[in-house]
């Protein structure tokens, strides 16, 4: 199953070890889950972990070292038509047009209010706990 995740997942899952975040991305290192990234979804992610690496214990190399091991994990997608505006919030529209693009058809975030009416686009978002009972 490919999936795109959101960046607060993608923090969670580094912040904590005892949620279902921390468990999706260990299915990512797996290989029983696989990740669409783009390139402006992988520069929010660098852009929001590195604002305060030590809240996650890291540095930046380390973030680094991680972003370069989502990279090789991932498969990635180029972005060739933007669906913007369409969510309130921009940073979210890429998640969106990510998932279309690579015609992926789950957003594992936390904020599933902020992606009402995705819906049309054969795209639903899940929390990761949700996606955790769907796979065995």
């Amino acid at each position: 199953m490919r999936i795109v995740i959101d960046t607060n997942v993608l923090f969670a899952g580094l912040y904590s070890k005892n949620g279902a975040s921390h468990q999706v991305l260990i299915r990512l290192a797996t290989k029983q889950l696989s990740l669409a990234l783009s390139t402006p979804l992988l520069f929010e992610y660098e852009d929001v972990l590195k604002r305060n690496p030590a809240q996650l214990g890291l540095d930046e190399d380390s973030i680094d070292k991680l972003l370069d091991n989502l990279c090789a994990i991932s498969q990635h997608q180029r972005i060739h038509y933007l669906w913007r505006p369409y969510l309130p919030d921009a940073k979210d529209d890429l998640l969106l047009e990510l998932a279309v693009a690579s015609n992926t058809h789950t957003i594992v975030t936390h904020n599933l209010k902020d992606f009402s009416g995705i819906e049309q686009f054969g795209v639903e978002a899940i929390s990761p706990k949700n996606l955790l009972e769907r796979i065995p």
